[in-house]
């Protein structure tokens, strides 16, 4: 039916569009009206933008304003930078060498020690009695031999008066002898025993701070245990180690002929930096990283570094006169890298090549001399020739 009528206005001359016809001719209206209400207002915030530009240009003398600074030619060190490792120069896992209690534990978890220090004293009434059991056969075999070495003397005087055979006198002999070597015996079991009560007084064997104790009183322990009761970290000095590209390891075999070299460490979050010098290098470079190794000896007498502590490792190789600018002199182009120079009030381009960076400050290798007054802020409204009017920097910045 609907069809019939289609044709039926078709052939009349008159055709009235569907309600989906009329709703798609709305929505292209209200978005022609929507994107012209946008253009209407781009136009007036780019007109306003203008104006202001304009009327500070004008203000000026038509003169962008910028923030300026000096190129300086001076002293810079040359550095490479690496994740460096805190690691002890010593380290000693404390054990027990007995088996026995644990009766006192004399330090504080996490404490400085002392070489010499007590840590723990073991139960040694057993090692005791025994000493004074070995003391007891020490002084038997003493009187022993002394009663051997009488007969000796004894039988000497008959056998020269022919009171009695050769025989008593070299039996008597033999005794002694015998009593001699149990002497011997007796002295080394004592000893023996005087070494293992002394492994009943741990102390601490190198200056540096201790671990929290993994047992406590009470405790029975013995030599096959696997963990340790404490460990002591040797704290001043300490080892960082780090790695730099194969490609500086000339440079600093120089240095550290010319005793130029220094590292410093930054530990994240502390301020402060520990120095120290080069100790060692790796006498091979790592055939799938292209990286050596190198290790520091640091004094660290303030403790800044924590053994296991990742770093901020600077190493300085030598220090050299260069051209340096602020960092954020510096632009990039499709040419390279150049900054804007100011001489007679107009900003120039000046092509450059930036050697290094150094915290906020890239060193210049080629472009310009020191000296020049050079752009750090307000670039973005420069071309090469622009007039322009230097201002005081931003608070912050």
């Amino acid at each position: 039916m609907t069809s019939a009528k289609a044709n039926e206005g078709a052939r009349s001359g008159i055709y009235k569009p569907g309600p989906t016809a009329e709703m798609t001719k709305r929505n292209w209206v209200l978005t022609a009206a929507a994107a012209f209400a946008l253009l209407v207002v781009f136009l007036l915030i780019r007109s306003v933008w203008n104006a202001n530009n304009a009327a500070a240009q004008n203000a000026r003398g038509g003169a962008v304003p910028v923030e300026v600074a000096l190129a300086e030619k001076k002293q810079v060190p040359v550095r490479v930078q690496a994740i460096g490792n805190v690691t002890p120069i010593a380290s000693v896992a404390i054990k027990a060498r007995l088996e026995t209690t644990i009766v006192a534990v004399h330090f504080q978890d996490g404490a400085r020690v002392k070489e010499g220090d007590p840590l723990f004293t073991l139960d040694s009434r057993q090692l005791e009695a025994q000493a004074q059991q070995a003391e007891g056969n020490l002084a038997r075999d003493q009187a022993q031999l002394e009663g051997a070495e009488r007969d000796v003397r004894r039988y000497t005087e008959l056998v020269g008066k022919g009171a009695t055979p050769v025989t008593n006198l070299d039996n008597a002999k033999t005794q002694a002898d015998s009593f001699r070597a149990a002497i011997k015996a007796d002295q080394a079991a004592l000893e023996n025993l005087k070494v293992q009560l002394s492994w009943c007084h741990i102390t601490a064997p190198i200056s540096g701070r201790i671990s929290a104790a993994s047992v406590k009183v009470g405790n029975f322990v013995r030599p096959s245990d696997t963990a340790s009761l404490a460990t002591i970290n040797q704290m001043a000095p300490v080892y960082v180690s780090f790695a730099v590209p194969q490609r500086v390891l000339p440079d600093l075999r120089q240095a550290l002929a010319a005793e130029s070299a220094t590292v410093e460490s930054l530990v994240p979050g502390e301020q402060r930096r520990a120095s120290g010098t080069v100790s060692m290098i790796e006498n091979s470079v790592d055939a799938t990283t292209g990286m050596v190794t190198i290790r520091a000896t640091m004094p660290n007498q303030d403790e800044i570094l924590w053994p296991g502590t990742l770093v901020t490792t600077q190493l300085t190789l030598r220090v050299e006169q260069a051209v340096t600018v602020p960092s954020t002199a510096v632009q990039v182009s499709q040419t390279g890298n150049f900054v804007f120079v100011i001489k007679d009030g107009v900003a120039n381009v000046q092509q450059v090549k930036v050697e290094r960076t150094d915290g906020t400050i890239s060193i210049i290798g080629a472009g310009l001399q020191g000296g020049e007054t050079i752009v750090t802020d307000g670039q973005l409204l420069l071309s090469n020739g622009s007039k322009v009017a230097p201002r005081d920097s931003k608070a912050g910045a």
